[in-house]
């Protein structure tokens, strides 16, 4: 005897080909996210490169502009779309809500931060991390002689 819960559970899981058809396509996908990340890290480091070289006090647009494309390609290859087929199941999902490596990144800057403003080890290391960039900036800012 089927009860209400057993057909709603059943209408809210995706069919065997549904689910082969969202496998393959994650595959595919994933191929594309690959391909575009192994091109956006030498590309990206390039362009911050490029930045710090012509930016001044503020680096340039290059950089920025790259993590903008990067974005829409990102939500152009909409990699787990096909979750939206079925519900959360509440397990893993649940334990990564609102969690994301920005907000780790975050915690580790602020510590740095916060060892900057007590004049510790990061005060030195941005001192000298600046006075190489200066450097480059002005060995790539210098005109060429002829």
């Amino acid at each position: 005897m089927k009860t209400e819960a057993n057909t709603v559970a059943a209408a809210q899981s995706p069919s065997r080909w549904m689910l082969i058809r969202d496998v393959a396509v994650l595959q595919v996908k994933l191929i594309f996210d690959g391909l575009r990340d192994l091109v956006l890290v030498p590309v990206s480091i390039l362009m911050a490169i490029v930045s710090l070289a012509k930016g001044g006090d503020r680096p340039g647009p290059q950089f920025y502009d790259l993590l903008h494309l990067g974005k829409e390609s990102e939500q152009w290859i909409n990699l787990f779309g096909a979750a939206e087929h079925v519900p959360k199941s509440g397990t893993v999902a649940e334990h990564f809500a609102g969690r994301d490596i920005d907000a780790m990144v975050s915690r580790v800057e602020a510590f740095v931060v916060d060892e900057y403003n007590k004049g510790g080890v990061t005060a030195q290391a941005k001192d000298h991390f600046d006075k190489m960039l200066d450097s480059v900036r002005r060995r790539a800012n210098r005109p060429e002689s002829s």
